[in-house]
């Protein structure tokens, strides 16, 4: 005998609700500072329509039975990638309409009325979608795994990982790159695929990353070159503003006036829109220094308190589940939210690499804020048709 529990998850909504009030409230207070050519963008009031939307989403997802988003994944994927592949060819020359370029990255297509798009925010759901699909069908066709059906999956996912990957990397979009590579690293690890099979491929990555740092200990000159000539230009001058922030003080500046204002918050903060430093990209990828400089160390905190109960519940809901395909998904959410709130908060203390990534609910931004909500309407449709057995 069985029950299905159709109620909501009242507790992530509430860090969900939480965490969206934290970001409205503190673009509001960020707006003023805002450089002249940014002060009529409105920003605040566009959060909260982008928050409404959202919520809007969810409604609509949490009425269909998530088990049909099999059914269209392979439509969503080719969506997904032709869209990419616009952007591409836009990035080469090519006359395609629509096309946005910002800061040097082609990665958005720009709308009337809408506003900019980024493609990329909506295909981490789709590659969490494709490859969740991917990974149940397998596991049901193979119940006796070997390793020839693990090295066939493992070979499955990366042919459906790799192309969008690519060409997110090539926008530029590091941030995007490294997001889609944790993602499907987290659902390597709950795919079923041997353990020693995984261990092996990473051990064989930080051999390759072993192999880099011993080459710019060793060569430094050369790999200087190697970096500024290559298609990594726009990785290296991030390494090397990162590393050395003083001495690069173009790449470096975003940094070093991000952990002043870290630091000049204190223990409890210089008050509501009292921000003496002024940090580029505040009210995107560096909101955290808005918060940290008005509420100090005690209100930065409670903003890291809220997302690890965040990640907790989402693990939970995960764990829950009786489907693997629901365990599929949702372990590729944490996998996206778990690395974005690490680099985001890391990067503006200087412990990683600053990349183009908003802090995940609350940055600006309506493709990352419908992303990151479409993500959480799904996790709410999974837990409320989670099966409860009387003898599990």
């Amino acid at each position: 005998m069985n029950t299905t529990k159709n109620n909501l998850d009242y507790t992530l909504i509430t860090i969900i609700v939480l965490l969206g009030i934290v970001s409205i409230f503190t673009i509001n207070t960020v707006e003023p500072t805002l450089p002249a050519k940014l002060a009529d963008q409105n920003f605040f009031v566009k959060q909260v329509v982008w928050y409404i939307g959202g919520s809007i989403l969810i409604a609509l997802i949490m009425l269909i039975d998530y088990d049909r988003f099999r059914q269209l994944t392979w439509i969503l994927y080719g969506i997904g990638m032709t869209m990419l592949f616009m952007l591409f060819l836009g990035g080469i020359g090519l006359p395609i309409p629509f096309i946005h370029e910002a800061n040097g990255a082609v990665s958005w297509f720009l709308f009337p009325l809408l506003g900019t798009l980024q493609p990329a925010e909506f295909m981490k759901i789709i590659l969490i979608l494709t490859l969740a699909h991917v990974m149940y069908a397998h596991n049901q066709k193979f119940v006796t795994q070997t390793i020839k059906s693990d090295l066939w999956l493992l070979s499955k996912i990366l042919l459906l990982s790799l192309p969008p990957m690519g060409l997110i990397a090539v926008q530029p979009d590091l941030g995007g790159f490294l997001v889609m590579c944790a993602l499907t690293g987290a659902m390597i690890l709950v795919s079923g695929i041997r353990w020693r099979l995984i261990f092996s491929i990473i051990l064989i990555g930080l051999a390759i990353i072993g192999l880099f740092v011993a080459a710019y200990f060793l060569f430094p000159n050369s790999v200087a070159v190697f970096l500024e000539e290559s298609v990594f230009k726009h990785v290296s001058s991030r390494f090397y503003g990162w590393l050395y922030p003083e001495q690069y003080s173009d790449s470096g500046f975003q940094l070093i006036r991000a952990m002043m204002a870290i630091g000049s918050g204190q223990l409890f903060g210089k008050g509501i829109e009292i921000m003496q430093v002024n940090v580029p990209e505040r009210h995107t990828d560096m909101i955290f220094t808005a918060i940290a400089e008005q509420f100090g160390f005690i209100g930065s905190s409670i903003v890291v308190t809220l997302f690890f109960l965040l990640l907790y519940r989402l693990i939970h809901i995960a764990i829950q589940s009786n489907d693997s395909y629901g365990s599929y998904i949702v372990t590729g959410i944490v996998g996206m939210f778990a690395y974005q709130i690490f680099q985001n908060i890391g990067m503006s203390i200087q412990l990683l690499p600053i990349t183009g990534l908003p802090l995940p609910f609350l940055s600006y931004g309506g493709s990352s804020t419908l992303t990151y909500l479409i993500a959480i309407g799904i996790v709410l449709n999974i837990h409320s048709r989670t099966r409860k057995y009387m003898f599990e």
